[in-house]
């Protein structure tokens, strides 16, 4: 029973991290590069739209869901600590956690929450909108690799499981 239930914690796991990964590569590839051929004010004005509108039901599922999960998975590492799998699932854990959780917390909301504080036709907006552009969008390669990373390794310790 107790495998059972960490197969489907480390399935779960490898598949929030792998859509998170999918959601981020595409704003890294796609969406920012796009939203930084327009105008600052057209810019701006998107990407508030955007952070409203990605703040929904299942969005939020994917992305808490995964962190609580990636804790369950590392406390049920005290009981089979020593288990071919146990260092991959750490290691998983430690990628979503940290470089996709924590990042978005100290990095890209507050960035966020900065850009939705401003007029996107204001001075202040315009000046504003490159280094954010720039800086949201590092910080977004790290939790894209970050995600992608877990994701393999919660595959690979779900094939030693």
């Amino acid at each position: 029973m107790a495998s059972s239930i960490f197969f489907i914690l480390t399935l779960l796991s490898a598949l929030g991290c792998g859509l998170m990964a999918g959601i981020f590569f595409i704003f890294s590839n796609t969406v920012m590069s796009a939203l930084g051929q327009l105008q600052p004010p057209q810019g701006i004005a998107a990407m508030q739209s955007i952070n409203t509108t990605i703040l929904n039901t299942l969005f939020l599922i994917v992305f808490f869901g995964t962190a609580v999960i990636s804790v369950v998975l590392a406390f049920f590492l005290l009981w089979i600590w020593g288990q071919p799998s146990s260092i991959y699932i750490i290691l998983g854990v430690l990628c979503y956690l940290v470089g996709s959780f924590l990042v978005t917390i100290v990095f890209n909301v507050p960035m966020n929450e900065a850009l939705d504080k401003v007029k996107p036709d204001s001075i202040e907006a315009a000046n504003l909108w490159d280094k954010y552009l720039n800086n949201w969008t590092a910080w977004n390669h790290v939790r894209t690799v970050a995600c992608l990373l877990g994701s393999l390794l919660f595959t690979l310790a779900l094939r030693l499981q």
